[in-house]
């Protein structure tokens, strides 16, 4: 079983890893220095932890290292009656899948979201990535939405 608990910044370099792991699985670019992305995720952790109305960041720890991650981020919309959290991340190490690690994550955000009197919890999920390819989110009792289309806009030049 996976213990489900808040981030501490002493994680940082235990999600780094996991991180530079997911990236390279993906073939995503990441930084040649493990330094540099430990940083950037100190960096990112201490703005959620400057703002805990709006983050949620859970972790699921094994014996000694970070088997997964999610991080939600809570949204107020004037017309709705509470909250809507977008979870923005959820990573598990590839030998962590189908062990019930993603679930566990996904189930405590639930209970926060359900804490914090929220509406719902939203995310994306590339069709091409392999937890869309298994249906994991659909298995979680998420619902795919059919009507909405999702628009992006760079900020970096």
């Amino acid at each position: 079983m996976h213990s489900i608990r808040p981030v501490v910044l002493e994680d940082a370099a235990l999600i780094a890893d996991l991180i530079r792991e997911v990236a390279l699985e993906l073939g995503w670019p990441r930084p040649e220095d493990p330094g540099q992305s430990v940083a950037q995720v100190s960096r990112q952790l201490r703005a959620c932890f400057a703002s805990p109305a709006a983050h949620t960041v859970l972790v699921a720890s094994g014996a000694d290292r970070v088997e997964g991650y999610l991080s939600v981020h809570w949204l107020p919309y004037l017309l709705l009656p509470g909250p809507v959290g977008y979870v923005s991340e959820l990573f598990v190490r590839p030998q962590a899948r189908s062990a019930g690690c993603g679930g566990a994550l996904l189930a405590e955000a639930e209970a926060e979201g359900r804490a914090r009197g929220g509406f719902r919890l939203e995310l994306f999920n590339k069709r091409d990535r392999e937890s869309y390819r298994r249906g994991f989110y659909g298995k979680q009792g998420w619902a795919e939405r059919e009507d909405l289309a999702v628009f992006n806009r760079s900020l970096r030049a």
